[in-house]
């Protein structure tokens, strides 16, 4: 299965316009939609401790480096899936 990524809308009528056109033949494919949603970020929050029964996961989660602010999940997602089937 060949994996492509693309942008697209989704009109008031709920059909999906493609921005580019495709250079596939015709016939029928799965899709697959991510759409994004709007994240709330609270600077001001202290991280909540927990307790943990292993030491070294404890070490290990108090001790690690905070995820950067332009750290975007999708696009590591996709890197991940794209190593992993050899896209």
């Amino acid at each position: 299965m060949q994996a492509y990524k693309l942008q697209a809308i989704v009109d008031e009528s709920g059909n999906l316009i493609l921005d580019e056109p495709l250079n596939m033949t015709p016939g029928k494919v799965e899709v697959i939609i991510l759409q994004p949603t709007p994240t709330t970020t609270k600077t001001s929050e202290q991280p909540k401790k927990r307790e943990y029964k292993v030491q070294a996961l404890k070490d290990l989660l108090e001790n690690a480096p905070p995820t950067p602010p332009d750290f975007d999940a999708e696009q590591a997602k996709w890197e991940y899936l794209k190593e992993k089937h050899n896209l």
